[in-house]
């Protein structure tokens, strides 16, 4: 079963490796998430918006542009 967006959150939070890894290969990444179109939207454009930032504040910034997301 494909996991879903709360478990890829979840990770990106406590795995700076896999954030890395979804920055450089959002598809394939995103590929073992059952995500819904709209879902899959805002994990790119949040994604997009993290070049901005440092690699400390990465997985903090992704997680605010996606918790009002998860929460819903």
């Amino acid at each position: 079963m494909a996991q879903r967006l709360p478990e890829l959150v979840g990770r990106v939070m406590i795995d700076p490796e896999f954030l890395a890894d979804l920055q450089r290969a959002p598809d394939s990444i995103l590929a073992e998430y059952d995500l819904t179109d709209d879902e899959r939207a805002t994990v790119l454009a949040a994604l997009a918006r993290l070049g901005q930032t440092s690699a400390g504040q990465r997985a903090t910034a992704l997680r605010s542009a996606l918790i009002r997301r998860v929460a819903t």
